[in-house]
């Protein structure tokens, strides 16, 4: 019996296999307006690639955009647009539905990777940047430290964004604490170099993010699950570490964080990683381990053995995957044929599941 294929029950949703959607940038929006594109993205997702599946990043407000391409939720027609691709996906897939709530911090005001990667120049039209402390990513423009306003209005954008996606109909709210953006940036002595209430050690770090976390759960519906993804280290010397990110989880769940998707790295240009399949998988285990939450496990995870042996283990409750389904959106179904089971097809697409097909002809010939 494949445990991969076993359903999670996180409060009152029920996500029918343990095969998560990895939220994938795109960087083809509009003033943070979704568009065919993410109902052809997302959609093809929800008719087979796992029983849960993540928007992109979608930024909690224009400033704190990775790049001008990348997805919002801070206006009404970013609200708007978002719905149309997301009711597409509950009225005809048989996924469930999350977004990944972010802010990029001193990461934002980037061109898009097609177009290089790194700081707008000043005919693109940047913008300043915000972060914990006035310290740059690497020789990159140092964002403005924010202040005790820009701290409240960052919260209020984060609050405002978690209401629009229960307006929207997701059933789970993801926030980004990864890869170098703003929640991982107050978590990072490499970042956050405060010498206040928010700064120094790691329960004054973590302040602002816990604090965000805890408002924006007042605000989703009690029967939804809420979690964060967080990079478990910044894979550089003085940076921060696995055991950090223990107390940052033990923290989240007393304030009912009901998962972690657990990353790493981003936080510093000089980091050193030694990628490889699971890599991140040992880090993901050991905060399960010792914070007692649900994980999610994500890097280089792209083979339904591995995916199934990860989950059967029983130190992984679920796992990401980005690539491998990004190449092959109907990665469940295909996962289930090698592990010799069955999963749920939609029912538009039932007469194509091998069953059907392939060992009951006369069943397939009557469906026609």
């Amino acid at each position: 019996m494949s445990q991969l294929f076993t359903p999670i029950t996180l409060r009152d949703v029920t996500i029918p296999n343990r095969i998560v959607v990895s939220p994938m940038c795109q960087y083809i929006s509009e003033d943070g307006n979704a568009n065919d594109w993410h109902l052809m993205h997302l959609g093809q997702f929800a008719m087979g690639a796992g029983g849960l599946v993540f928007t992109e990043a979608t930024h909690v407000s224009p400033e704190g955009r990775i790049t001008h391409g990348c997805l919002g939720l801070y206006s009404d027609k970013n609200e708007a647009t978002l719905k149309r691709a997301i009711d597409f996906c509950n009225a005809h897939g048989i996924a469930k539905m999350g977004i990944q709530l972010a802010h990029a911090g001193r990461k934002a005001s980037n061109r898009t990777p097609l177009n290089g990667g790194g700081p707008l120049a000043p005919d693109e039209n940047p913008w300043r940047t915000v972060g914990p402390s006035d310290v740059g990513y690497g020789d990159w423009p140092a964002p403005r430290m924010l202040d005790d306003d820009g701290l409240a209005l960052v919260k209020a954008q984060f609050v405002e964004a978690t209401e629009r996606s229960n307006r929207i109909g997701f059933d789970v709210v993801e926030f980004h604490a990864g890869h170098g953006y703003l929640m991982h940036e107050f978590l990072s002595p490499l970042a956050n170099v405060r010498n206040d209430g928010y700064g120094g050690s790691i329960e004054g770090r973590m302040r602002f993010p816990l604090e965000v976390f805890e408002a924006c759960r007042a605000v989703w519906p009690e029967a939804k699950p809420m979690g964060v993804r967080l990079s478990a280290t910044d894979w550089v010397e003085g940076g921060l570490t696995v055991e950090e990110v223990v107390e940052v989880a033990k923290a989240l769940k007393d304030k009912s964080c009901d998962f972690i998707d657990v990353t790493s790295g981003g936080m510093d240009p000089n980091q050193k990683i030694t990628l490889g399949p699971g890599y991140q998988v040992p880090l993901a285990e050991q905060i399960r381990r010792d914070a007692g939450i649900p994980v999610m496990a994500v890097g280089m995870i792209t083979e339904p053995q591995q995916a199934e042996d990860i989950v059967a283990s029983g130190k992984i409750d679920m796992v990401a995957i980005a690539r491998g389904i990004m190449d092959d959106p109907r990665w469940a179904w295909h996962a289930a044929r090698a592990l010799g089971v069955e999963t749920e097809y939609p029912d538009q697409y039932v007469r194509c599941r091998p069953d059907v097909w392939r060992a009951a002809p006369d069943v397939y010939a009557a469906a026609r």
